[in-house]
């Protein structure tokens, strides 16, 4: 098969196109005959070396695919060759071919196409499991997503908002905190010219929001546990200004906040097939109505990955980068 390899630690010049035996499914698992494959940041993490694949996972990128179900591994039930398919995968997503364990796998969503479906599960995933199962956010809550133009960002803000909270997300710059409005969020925040906690304050009244999804941290959580209401949850998922802070604890205990966090790779594949399933009663119906879309910035071909990571990297883009395959 065709994939993309990570030849050596570094920028993307070093993802390279290589031929490598086409991998067979294991017990539980599923082989997927790839269509599409998303682009994610922490593949960027991967290809740089500071963030290796689990044990056992394949040695490529790719955490996220849609294709066609090629072959099934022994015990494998509910799906049949040929069904189309979307999958959380634990590495090797850029390739012609990947292997997903059963439980990960969820149907392409009626009228999606592969670039699409290819789009959903690692952003879906981590929000479901940070922001609605880690963060309790409910329906009548406030919400605050920082990266709101992000894959996260926009999966978060249609999320929260079709499941009736209200949205605040930031984003860099005017044009960017609009295409949060366009998406769904009743308030973009240029962090560039405004103070995020000021207006989140303004808008409710002093109150402060209920739940913050930070992929930020650094010197921003002191600023998030100052813009959190009282019972306020602090949920963080990366750190892009440092994972070290400097945190004055008595208004997290005066307000009673909550401050916890996630990461999706290393968990067993019980707790994403948990997951999985939760999204498939809750979020793939909205899927099917058309209530929530994945944003689709730009398509790369399989080969032209380098490409792909320079646009994520340069953080230009509004929602998803996919490759075709």
């Amino acid at each position: 098969m065709r994939a993309i390899a990570i030849t050596q630690p570094g920028g993307p010049e070093v993802l390279k196109p290589i031929e490598r035996p086409t991998p067979q499914p294991g017990p539980g698992q599923i082989l997927i005959r790839v269509a599409a494959a998303g682009v994610n940041r922490p593949d960027c993490l991967q290809r740089a070396g500071s963030y290796p694949p689990p044990p056992g996972a394949s040695d490529l990128p790719g955490l996220e695919v849609a294709g066609t179900v090629a072959a099934l591994g022994e015990g494998v039930t509910g799906w049949t060759v040929g069904d189309a398919v979307c999958a959380l995968v634990n590495g090797g997503g850029y390739a012609d071919h990947a292997v997903a364990p059963a439980g990960q796998c969820l149907p392409v969503p009626e009228g999606f196409s592969m670039v699409e479906a290819a789009a959903l599960p690692e952003t879906f995933f981590t929000v479901w499991t940070n922001v609605f199962d880690r963060g309790r956010l409910a329906a009548g809550e406030s919400f605050l997503v920082h990266g709101g133009t992000s894959g996260i960002g926009t999966t978060a803000i249609q999320l929260a908002k079709a499941f009736g909270a209200r949205v605040f997300a930031t984003a860099g710059g005017p044009d960017k905190a609009k295409a949060c409005e366009d998406i769904g969020a009743d308030r973009g925040i240029d962090y560039k010219a405004e103070d995020f906690v000021a207006v989140v304050k303004e808008a409710t009244g002093g109150r402060g929001v209920d739940v913050i999804l930070d992929m930020v941290g650094g010197d921003y959580v002191p600023r998030n546990i100052d813009a959190l209401a009282d019972q306020g949850r602090h949920v963080t998922i990366a750190f892009l200004r440092g994972a070290k802070v400097t945190l004055n604890i008595a208004p997290v205990m005066t307000k009673r906040l909550v401050l916890t966090g996630s990461t999706l790779r290393p968990r067993s594949a019980e707790e994403k097939a948990a997951i999985a399933a939760s999204l498939a009663e809750k979020v793939w119906p909205l899927l099917a109505r058309g209530e929530v879309r994945p944003v689709i910035f730009k398509t790369f071909p399989l080969e032209e990955a380098a490409a792909a990571h320079a646009l994520m990297e340069s953080s230009s883009h509004v929602g998803k980068i996919v490759l075709t395959v």
